[in-house]
């Protein structure tokens, strides 16, 4: 909004042009996302508070987590707020992709609502059925999809997969099958990335900041990634599917790293707030659905490896039980392993910080390793 509203009076205020450049705007919506979590942070937590929506914490659980049970939870809609605002602000709004983004976000941030009210109104840690959140995940996503086909349809969308560490190799996800052609394998790709990628962060999300401070970090990987990705000349010169209505999708990325950050000065150890499982799995979400619309998807697991180390922990844990009935960890995801190896818990997340950076950098290094 205040990008159109300054705009218009660019000609007869220069210096109004400004607004303009993507890297202008990506860093007003990362502060005005920053300035709002840091402001309404407090007033969130006491409303928090007074509506008794604290945490419950499973039984089985690390021992020492007991003492976090009733610390205000559902800090998420802080987030999903706060993202939404700056983005809508400077945001170009008649861009296709920011409404994709967004609206991949408030799915799969009242799915998780959901799933977060039933908690707390059950007073236990089980809100809804396994079966139950994976299908509407599974709706959300589907939806993406399918839009995403439909701008297709109008050259707004490529079908072609930018594959990592090779410059021609650009396979496409639509396949021909006796004159027609099929999307089911694009339909399938972008449900497995993006509900993947939702869970992924649920699962990370069980120490004090871990989840959100490795969100910061992958989100300010996108950002960059956005950015290249609709840039002229750094689109050519780093052989990317370029895009140029990709770009507004910095902002996107700018206000989600901004918001996150923001949360995280609440969120750090010991926690005055859990973004519960609205928070983690908007904010999974709207990374999966990021990945997906800059042709990054095959770059994600690295984008977001402690993420993916976080799955493939609790995956191999449960494989390894129903196949030998022996568990790989002690307790998954790893994080949990790790405490109970007698890891302290500020240094298990700032490690896996330390990690999340690694990944994160690595995966823009790959840009110039093709």
């Amino acid at each position: 909004m205040i990008y159109h509203l300054l705009y218009q009076f660019h000609q007869e205020f220069t210096l109004l042009n400004v607004v303009r450049y993507i890297t202008f705007r990506t860093a007003c919506a990362s502060l005005t996302a920053l300035v709002l979590s840091l402001v309404v942070g407090p007033w969130m937590i006491r409303r928090l508070k007074q509506f008794q929506i604290g945490q419950y914490i499973r039984e089985e659980g690390p021992a020492g987590h007991q003492t976090k049970a009733g610390t205000p939870t559902m800090g998420g809609v802080m987030i999903v707020a706060n993202v939404l605002a700056p983005t809508v602000l400077w945001a170009d709004l008649s861009n296709y992709y920011v409404w994709i983004a967004l609206a991949s976000m408030l799915l799969f941030g009242l799915i998780g609502f959901r799933d977060d009210y039933l908690k707390v109104a059950r007073k236990q840690s089980l809100g809804m059925t396994g079966r139950a959140k994976f299908g509407c995940q599974v709706l959300a996503a589907l939806a993406v999809a399918v839009v995403l086909i439909l701008l297709h349809h109008h050259g707004l969308y490529s079908l072609q997969l930018s594959v990592p560490f090779f410059k021609k190799i650009t396979p496409t996800m639509d396949f021909h099958v006796v004159g027609y052609s099929t999307y089911l394998p694009f339909i399938a790709f972008v449900v497995l990335v993006v509900v993947g990628c939702s869970n992924a962060v649920n699962l990370t999300d069980g120490l004090d900041g871990l989840a959100a401070g490795s969100v910061v970090i992958a989100a300010s990987a996108l950002t960059v990634l956005t950015y290249v990705t609709a840039h002229a000349t750094f689109a050519v010169y780093l052989d990317l599917i370029k895009n140029t209505y990709a770009s507004e999708l910095t902002i996107f990325c700018g206000a989600m790293s901004g918001a996150t950050l923001g949360f995280l000065w609440y969120n750090a150890y010991p926690a005055e707030v859990f973004m519960g499982d609205v928070g983690s799995n908007a904010l999974g979400g709207a990374i999966g659905t990021v990945a997906v619309l800059v042709k990054q998807e095959l770059l994600l697991p690295f984008i977001g490896g402690i993420f993916v180390v976080e799955a493939l922990s609790v995956i191999m844990q449960v494989g390894s039980y129903r196949l030998r009935r022996k568990r790989i960890f002690r307790m998954a995801p790893v994080h949990h392993d790790l405490e109970l190896r007698g890891w302290k818990e500020p240094k298990v997340v700032v490690r896996f910080w330390i990690l999340a950076l690694i990944f994160a950098l690595f995966s823009l290094t790959t840009l110039k390793l093709r």
